[in-house]
């Protein structure tokens, strides 16, 4: 049975009386649109607080989800949905954006954008723009706090680029007692579990040339935030979780364009190394340091996108432009330059601008340009690429993520595709919303035999129908 909850589930916006007292309808296009409003009634709190602690096994803390793998060990998710089948829940969301959801116990967090942006003919008053941390709860969708964030000015004019995603793109992350985010030039930001913003700590507010915007999401270990702020100021920042104060910081300037998110990888022994991938090496630091460790000579010298994905001690790197591309396998714990002593295969296949799965041997993606590829983790031997039936340009931003033997993949506008988790390609399902034209960008998050897709307009429960 669906639910849509108080909301218009046919696409339209609620209305004021579709929200329960200590919530009121406010103008977030300029244009009549509505959107919910924080109020500090007590009966946002209540079930809210208390769900500090350790990461279970149903949470997606971060970008895709533990261990930044994309891979989910649940099963029973649904293989077929649409506005009137397996869809438990949708919420509207109080703007666009492409950030992932994140999931931690009960609560669902996701990041949005209002005021400035929203339509491409008439982008409005950039003094309007704000950015949103939302809290949803995760059983029936509903919207318990919305803390909205005034942008730091002057911020990228929403042309060009920047179109095709927005001011909201960055994944939050939490360690179960804050709730991460990054802002691009607004900076980094801390939330405690009732929605007040803790710290804010800016990473910069410079902009590279192409004038992109801000993109890539954040990690966390042992009580730092890592944020890649290459477009803000062309540098990798380390920050204390607890204060935002900067604990280290590695300049960025002399590698070119990354938007790849940092990735932590704990190794058998108990040490991290944290892996980072930029135009033309990768390198392997110490987490609390910032000191380089490793690295390795990649070839790829054009801008990196994608970020690592680690597995059984092996960093997969893809990534590139139309100029310089591929993807290569790097083993960690060496010291030094590893080029010619770590690298266990290189070549030309690439995911970019989304970011491999990894099931069984088998490393999966789906290109921007809506091509499914396969390749053996051990040798990069290619199982095969084939294209989906999607058409458009930039068809494909979300990465895949994996579940129950099967491979998710969601298309702008083409809907979510379902695959085999195997080296033969076959398409088990294409689901669709039929109400929502809007554009789905972000990867999906996996909790409790639910699957959480958001576009620039709702955020949806999916789960199989008893």
């Amino acid at each position: 049975m669906t639910r849509a909850g108080r909301y218009n589930a046919t696409g339209g916006s609620p209305r004021q009386e579709d929200f329960p007292k200590g919530q009121e309808r406010v103008d977030w296009t300029g244009k009549g649109s509505i959107a919910v409003r924080r109020y500090a009634a007590a009966w946002m709190v209540v079930g809210v607080v208390a769900w500090a602690g350790p990461v279970s096994a149903g949470d997606w803390p971060g970008f895709r989800g533990p261990g930044a793998r994309g891979v989910s060990d649940q099963t029973g998710l649904a293989l077929t949905w649409s506005d009137t089948e397996n869809l438990a829940w949708k919420t509207p969301l109080p703007g666009p954006g492409s950030s992932s959801p994140i999931v931690f116990g009960d609560h669902i967090y996701v990041t949005c954008y209002s005021g400035y942006g929203l339509d491409p003919n008439e982008p409005g008053d950039q003094s309007r723009l704000k950015r949103h941390l939302v809290c949803v709860r995760a059983a029936d969708g509903e919207l318990l706090w919305d803390a909205a964030v005034p942008a730091v000015l002057p911020e990228e004019p929403y042309r060009g680029m920047l179109r095709e995603h927005g001011y909201a793109s960055q994944t939050p992350v939490t360690d179960g007692e804050r709730i991460y985010v990054f802002f691009g030039k607004t900076g980094v930001l801390a939330f405690d579990p009732n929605g007040k913003q803790l710290w804010q700590t800016s990473v910069g507010t410079g902009a590279d040339q192409k004038r992109w915007g801000a993109a890539t999401s954040l990690a966390l270990h042992d009580n730092l935030v890592f944020v890649n702020a290459w477009d803000e100021s062309k540098a990798l920042y380390a920050l204390d979780a607890r204060t935002g104060r900067e604990v280290w910081r590695k300049d960025l300037s002399q590698t070119g364009l990354s938007f790849s998110t940092p990735i932590v990888a704990e190794q058998a022994d108990g040490r991290a190394e944290l892996v980072v991938s930029v135009p033309s090496v990768v390198w392997g630091l110490d987490p609390q340091t910032g000191r380089e460790l490793w690295s390795a000579r990649t070839g790829i010298d054009d801008d990196m996108i994608p970020s690592p994905v680690v597995h059984d001690g092996v960093a997969y790197i893809h990534g590139g432009g139309p100029r310089h591309h591929g993807s290569l396998a790097v083993r960690l714990g060496g010291r030094g330059d590893v080029t010619d002593t770590h690298i266990v295969w290189s070549g030309k296949n690439v995911a970019s601008p989304p970011s491999p799965v990894i099931v069984d041997g088998l490393m999966y993606w789906v290109d921007a340009y809506g091509q499914a590829c396969c390749v053996a983790t051990a040798t990069g031997a290619l199982r095969y690429r084939e294209k989906l039936p999607v058409v458009e340009r930039f068809a494909v931003y979300a990465s895949a993520v994996a579940a129950g033997g099967r491979i998710y993949v969601v298309t702008r506008k083409g809907g979510t595709f379902v695959l085999p988790a195997r080296p033969e390609f076959h398409i088990l399902a294409q689901n669709q919303f039929a109400s929502d034209p809007g554009d789905f960008n972000a990867s999906p998050a996996i909790s409790n035999q639910r699957l959480l897709l958001r576009s620039n307009r709702f955020l949806y429960g999916i789960q199989e129908t008893p």
